[in-house]
């Protein structure tokens, strides 16, 4: 962005924040209602947009719940880049796929092929809504709000908040300016904090004395992403993949359309490979047979010999023809001190159980 375009968006950043101030205050003061669901609910989400590692967080959570509690936990997204985002869809009812990612969404279907005998996944902006409906048809006990710290109509019995060490504050400017969605201090209303890709962080103590700071000293917990294994996109590659994925180095070339291509991009080169390239598309994109000859055409001509993508892309490619092999790279979160946030988790899930 120019010094220019700078200058002429940052009163619309204030104003955005006064917006945003001005709209938490009214929930507090109960001019806005804040409904109460008859279940748990968990809320995992943050203050900047753009991706903050915040899935696979959602993914652990759910199966920290579902082994802890025993209880039906289900999922509730917003389910951004969907076909139609006013409508619901049950992506999953816990034990079946019922939607594809072009209905569901990318992300909402991700989690319920990952979570498949785990927990159900909605779709549908009215969390609260979807929530009671889960309650009656689906006998939902636990919920997880996917992206919901701004969602300020559905009262929750734990309030997590991920900060991406990459880019913690998003610049530390408000909408549009920036990335942030709300003021940073608004960390206070969180219950925890979890910086995630702390791994990839040159200042990480002083990121978690800020954030320590800001959030009134809510408890803050460190977490990296860790592959979990590679797959390939179409079960045809497999032999290929065994054979190109032998040893190390290899020449690939990556590709994604998620909140923060670049901690994929840096994360893979942690891992051991070797870039000859990347692509990133704007997040939620939906690709075409076009996008891919583009994308080999480029890896081509650099000498990649193979491709890699994220997870979350992998549920809208299958549908799409490959010449080079496609892996997708599975990763799952690791969270230092584990058993303190297990302890936290097992308080909320106690709150609904203990006598008013």
């Amino acid at each position: 962005m120019t010094h220019k375009g700078t200058i002429i968006l940052a009163p619309l950043g204030a104003l955005y924040g006064a917006v945003m101030r001005a709209r938490t205050a009214l929930y507090k003061s109960g001019a806005l209602k804040v409904h109460r669901i008859d279940a748990t609910v968990i809320s995992v989400g943050n203050i900047t947009t753009g991706g903050t590692g915040k899935t696979p967080l959602v993914e652990w959570l759910a199966r920290a719940v579902a082994h802890r509690s025993g209880k039906r936990v289900c999922i509730l997204t917003r389910g951004y880049g969907r076909a139609d985002e006013r409508s619901r869809v049950l992506v999953s009812d816990g034990e079946r796929l019922l939607a594809d990612a072009e209905r569901g969404g990318d992300e909402p279907r991700l989690l319920a092929e990952s979570l498949t005998g785990v927990a159900a996944v909605i779709s549908d902006a009215d969390r609260v809504a979807a929530a009671r409906w889960a309650i009656e048809n689906l006998a939902s006990e636990v919920f997880i709000l996917d992206d919901g710290f701004q969602n300020l109509r559905t009262a929750r019995d734990l309030d997590i908040v991920t900060v991406d060490a990459t880019a913690p504050f998003g610049g530390g400017r408000m909408l549009p300016r920036g990335r942030l969605r709300e003021p940073a201090d608004e960390l206070a209303r969180a219950d925890v904090v979890i910086i995630t890709r702390a791994d990839q962080a040159d200042d990480l103590d002083e990121q978690r004395r800020e954030i320590e700071q800001l959030s009134g000293g809510r408890p803050t917990f460190l977490s990296r992403a860790r592959t979990r294994g590679l797959r390939p996109l179409s079960p045809t590659d497999t032999d290929a993949g065994a054979a190109l994925y032998s040893s190390l180095p290899r020449t690939v070339a990556a590709f994604c359309a998620i909140g923060n291509a670049g901690a994929f991009f840096a994360h893979l080169k942690t891992d051991g490979q070797r870039l000859a390239c990347t692509r990133a598309f704007p997040d939620h994109h939906v690709y075409t047979q076009s996008d891919v000859q583009t994308i080999e055409e480029q890896a081509r001509s650099l000498g990649a010999q193979a491709l890699l993508t994220t997870a979350k892309d992998g549920v809208k490619l299958r549908a799409l023809k490959f010449d080079l092999p496609c892996f997708v790279v599975e990763i799952e979160i690791e969270i230092e001190e584990e058993d303190r946030l297990l302890g936290l988790i097992d308080e909320a899930l106690l709150k609904k159980e203990r006598p008013a």
